[in-house]
């Protein structure tokens, strides 16, 4: 099925009109003659954003081979140095809606160069102290990246002709997926030796996003439409509030208890203020997010997916690198690997098939759909967890099978900015792909202290003293075969939820965007600015 979006639209951008003093025939005047004209689809812009995208996804990674390092140098109890982790993902929660809608109202290369700035500043900050309060601040820092693909994707929709626009995204998004295991790799092969340094590390993640940077500033064209208007920002209080009230004890609850009265008064929080910012962002006239385009079912479900993709994988990256570091002499089962190595040998691979396939899976975007390209990428991880369940007693099975789930992720991620795209008009964009990138990150979060805990809960009798304690098998084997279902209710999403019979009625996308002005060449001419995109 083919979504229309935007609109046939003069390319002047429309001022109230006069009458021509001899004809009495309306003019209209152009206010942005300079701006400049839709691209064709320009290679190095693509690749621009996927370094930034890419150097978003390192962010969230990079500190989990090197958290025992940063307790051992700082003197760190678990608890904290779980906040390097926590910081992060709270930072990007608040915000990446935020700074999503900033760039739809302002202008996307101002805020994604602000954002990248902030980024610099705190990998330098982070590379440069040795306080925990300031690591904690300096991923905060780094955590508000996160919006920078919310934004990649605005400025591909703005500037890549629609034919190209699914294998850009695609392109884009697969560069998620290899950033997380170049960044695993990137801080084993730095921490190597008798004397590891963490600020290493992050001198690394300076020099990247210090690169980004200088491509975003060169690569990125002036925008060439701004929609304007207030910035609600109670509305992004209630939701930067509601976000850290859910995501705050699901990070740190293994540590407090599930049942704790701080994790249950946190949880009942998050329900209490949900319903609060619902009823006001209904009531505000310029709200942050758009009720009807927040529920509106493509929107809905296409979160649920992100959801659902970010869980399992996680319980990949956590699952695998803790299962092949276990000893087998101790155990009866793992590999022993060191960090390095199981970063380099079983989660690499993984990394580099998923930036293969996310060229597959703009073709197959652009093919059969988005909707199909996620319920094929859905299948892929059903077998590839189904694989990791019942055979992960050999490096072959445990590294073919991460392949196999590269690739299913690979598809969720070309698939589901399509989907975004196909469900919301133009000025919505950063906003949605925002929210959904808060969906991956939660399900990442969910599926983190899911598995955590999983591990945790069922541990080995009789291991010989000094070491720690030790999951037993049967925990990887369930923590996997959650994981499979989380891709089997991709393919119900993608095969019930995301069915689609005639043409919706959400008003946010129906509703004609003639009325919508965009970009002027100054030459007058009506210019076909619609994106069309199979859903």
């Amino acid at each position: 099925m083919i979504w229309y979006l935007d609109g046939l639209v003069p390319r002047s951008s429309m001022q109230p009109s006069f009458g021509h003093p001899s004809t009495g025939k309306k003019t209209v005047k152009s206010s942005l003659a300079t701006a400049p004209k839709r691209r064709t689809g320009s290679l190095s812009l693509v690749l621009v954003l996927g370094l930034a995208a890419m150097v978003v996804s390192m962010m969230q990674t990079l500190v989990i081979p090197i958290l025992g390092i940063i307790q051992n140098d700082l003197g760190a109890t678990t608890a904290q140095v779980s906040w390097v982790t926590t910081a992060t993902l709270l930072s990007a929660a608040v915000f990446t809606p935020l700074l999503g809608r900033f760039g739809d109202q302002h202008g996307t290369k101002p805020t994604l160069l602000g954002v990248l700035v902030v980024m610099v500043a705190g990998s330098v900050l982070a590379a440069t102290t040795s306080s925990m309060l300031w690591l904690i601040v300096a991923r905060v820092m780094q955590g508000a990246a996160t919006a920078i693909f919310p934004l990649a994707l605005s400025v591909l929709r703005a500037e890549i002709e629609p034919v190209r626009l699914p294998g850009a995204m695609a392109l884009v998004s697969g560069t998620l997926g290899f950033g997380s295991g170049l960044a695993l790799v990137s801080a084993g092969l730095l921490t190597q030796g008798g004397d590891p340094d963490y600020h290493q590390v992050f001198w690394l993640a300076a020099a990247l996003a210090t690169a980004a940077l200088i491509a975003v500033a060169v690569a990125v064209p002036a925008p060439r439409t701004r929609t304007g208007g207030r910035t609600d920002w109670l509305g992004a209080t209630g939701l930067a509030l509601l976000l850290v009230l859910f995501l705050l004890p699901i990070s740190q609850g293994h540590t407090w208890g599930w049942t704790s009265a701080r994790t249950l008064a946190l949880f009942a929080g998050a329900v209490v203020t949900t319903v609060v910012w619902v009823l006001v962002e209904r009531r505000v006239s310029d709200p942050l997010v758009d009720m009807k385009m927040f529920v509106h079912r493509p929107v809905l479900f296409t979160n649920l997916a992100g959801l659902l993709v970010g869980f399992a994988m996680f319980s990949q990256f956590i699952g695998v690198s803790y299962l092949v570091q276990t000893p087998e002499e101790i155990a009866g089962y793992g590999f022993g690997a060191s960090v390095l190595r199981a970063s380099v040998v079983y989660l690499l691979p993984s990394a580099l098939v998923s930036l293969v396939a996310a060229q597959f899976g703009g073709v197959l975007v652009r093919r059969i759909g988005a909707r199909l390209t996620l319920a094929v990428g859905g299948v892929f991880g059903v077998v590839g967890f189904a694989w990791l369940t019942f055979a992960h007693g050999t490096t072959a099975s445990v590294i073919l099978a991460g392949m196999v789930v590269g690739i299913a992720i690979s598809f969720g991620y070309a698939a589901m900015p399509a989907l975004i795209v196909a469900g919301v008009p133009h000025h919505q964009t950063g906003i949605a792909n925002g929210i959904n990138s808060i969906s991956r990150s939660t399900g990442s979060a969910i599926g983190s202290a899911v598995i955590t805990s999983l591990l945790a809960s069922q541990t080995l009798d009789n291991l010989p003293a000094g070491v720690p304690a030790l999951p037993a098998e049967s925990q990887y084997t369930l923590s996997f075969a959650l994981a499979g279902m989380a891709f089997a209710l991709v393919i119900g999403v993608a095969m019930v939820g995301l069915a689609i019979r005639g043409r919706a009625s959400s008003p946010t996308v129906d509703k004609p965007a003639v009325d919508k002005p965009t970009a002027a060449s100054g030459d007058g001419e009506t210019e076909p600015t619609r994106t069309a995109v199979t859903a």
